[in-house]
């Protein structure tokens, strides 16, 4: 079974917030002691993303 993509539209402050989280996250796993494998494969996917402009009306 294929996996389903999601595409999310983010403006510069976004996305900057959101690899801000991501980032957070994987810290705070970090000094848990915890696996950050899905927070990397999150960060990975956000990094290297393309990036798509679009017009507003």
């Amino acid at each position: 079974m294929r996996k389903q993509k999601y595409h999310i539209y983010l403006d510069e402050g976004e996305y900057r917030q959101v690899i801000e989280s991501v980032i957070n996250l994987r810290n705070h796993l970090i000094e848990q002691g915890k696996y950050t494998d899905l927070a990397d494969e999150v960060l990975d996917k956000l990094l290297n993303a393309r990036i798509k402009k679009i017009k507003y009306v």
